[in-house]
């Protein structure tokens, strides 16, 4: 069965356990495809591109957010009583 590697760097489990720091620094800072018997297991991320994914994934829900309170009815409020 053909899987799909959604890195330009692959390692095995083995590799990792080895060498963790020599395999995250091989893809100089993208993200590594560990593999267990030739199939993704999981993805080696760096930490800065962890936070752009968690801030994207913020802004996504944000703005799914946005969507579904648009339509409805304002409310005025004066600043002066708060």
């Amino acid at each position: 069965m053909a899987t799909r590697i959604l890195a330009d760097v692959a390692a095995s489990i083995t590799e990792l356990k080895a060498n963790p720091m020599k395999v995250a620094s091989s893809a100089y800072g993208d993200p590594v495809a560990i593999l267990n018997r030739n199939e993704p297991a999981f993805y080696c991320v760096p930490a800065e591109i962890y936070e752009k994914m968690m801030d994207r994934l913020e802004d996504l829900e944000l703005l799914q957010l946005v969507k579904e309170r648009q339509g409805e009815e304002s409310v005025s409020v004066n600043l002066d009583d708060l």
